[in-house]
C-alpha cells in the first residue's frame, strides 16, 4: 500500500497500481464473508459492474471462500434491456464472477421484466430479508453509486430500489468504456438500488480506480457531503473502505502525504 488517510468514518487506502488495489480490495471482501460465515453460517454480499471492477472481481473469483453459503445481489441494471445483451449487468456478473464460483443464491435484477414497478418491489422485498454483510461498489465519473446520479440521488430515500433517469454524464461514460456504439444506443432508463439501500449494509468497499475518476473522488472526499456528489456520503458509514490508485487519488496526493483534510 502506498499510503492511507481517514476522513470522518470512512478509510481510504492507495496503491500504486489498479491490480494492487484490486487484490486488497478482495482480500478484504474475502475475510469479510469468512468472518461472516464463521459467525452466522452464510454470508449475503451486493456486487457492482463496469471497467472499474475488472481487477476486483479477478482477484475475488480466485479466493478461497465457501460460495455455497453466500448470496449475492447486484447493484442495477438497465431498464428494458435483456440478460444477453452485451451491455446487461446480468451477463457481465454471470461471465466475469458467478458461473465460476457458483454461489448458493444470486438474485438478479430484471430489466427486461413486463411490470417494472412488480419487479421493483420484488427486489426490494429479497433485499428487506437480509442483512447484507458487505457491499462491493465502484464511483461515477459524475460521483454516483450505483445508479443514483446527482439529480435522482437521495440520501433519505424511502425505497430500497427505484426506476431512475440517468443523466448525460452517466450515459457518456458508459459509452467511454466501451459498452454501447454510439450514444443514443445508451439507455436513459435503469432500476437501480438506492442510497439507503446501499447505505444499510454492514460494511462498504469501494473500489475506484483510474484517472477519469479523480475529480468524482476529489469531491466524494473533500467537498460537502451532498447529492451533487453521491458518494460523499461513504464518509459517513460506520465501516466503509475507499480503495484507490495512483490514478485515482492524484487530485488529494498533497492531502494524503500530510494527513489533511
Amino acid at each position: 500500500m502506498q499510503r492511507s488517510l481517514q476522513l470522518e468514518s470512512l478509510k481510504v487506502n492507495v496503491f500504486n497500481t489498479k491490480h494492487e488495489l484490486g487484490q486488497a480490495a478482495a482480500d478484504f471482501v474475502t475475510a469479510t464473508l469468512a468472518a461472516a460465515i464463521t459467525m452466522n453460517g452464510a454470508a449475503t454480499m451486493i456486487l457492482a459492474t463496469g471497467a472499474s471492477q475488472f481487477e476486483f472481481l479477478d482477484a475475488l473469483k480466485n479466493a478461497s471462500l465457501d460460495w455455497s453459503r453466500i448470496t449475492t445481489f447486484h447493484l442495477d441494471e438497465y431498464k428494458c434491456m435483456s440478460a444477453e445483451h452485451p451491455a446487461s449487468f446480468r451477463k457481465y456478473l454471470r461471465e466475469r464472477i458467478l458461473d465460476q464460483v457458483r454461489p448458493g443464491r444470486a438474485y438478479f435484477l430484471q430489466g427486461d421484466a413486463d411490470d417494472v414497478d412488480a419487479e421493483v418491489r420484488r427486489y426490494e422485498s429479497l433485499l428487506g430479508q437480509y442483512n447484507i454483510d458487505i457491499a462491493c461498489i465502484g464511483i461515477g465519473e459524475n460521483g454516483h453509486l450505483a445508479f443514483n446520479d446527482p439529480p435522482v440521488a437521495d440520501f433519505n430515500d424511502p425505497r430500497l430500489v427505484k426506476v431512475v433517469e440517468l443523466d448525460d454524464a452517466c450515459r457518456r461514460q458508459q459509452l467511454g468504456e466501451g459498452w454501447f456504439p454510439t450514444l443514443t444506443d445508451v439507455p436513459t432508463h435503469a432500476l437501480t438500488l438506492t442510497i439507503p439501500a446501499i447505505m444499510r449494509c454492514k460494511a462498504i468497499s469501494c473500489v475506484a480506480p483510474d484517472a477519469r475518476k479523480a475529480r468524482a473522488v476529489h469531491d466524494a472526499l473533500h467537498g460537502p457531503i451532498s447529492t451533487g456528489c453521491p458518494a460523499s456520503i461513504l464518509r459517513t458509514h460506520w465501516k466503509a473502505i475507499l480503495w484507490l490508485d495512483a490514478d485515482s487519488a492524484a487530485l488529494i496526493k498533497h492531502d494524503l502525504a500530510d494527513g489533511r483534510r
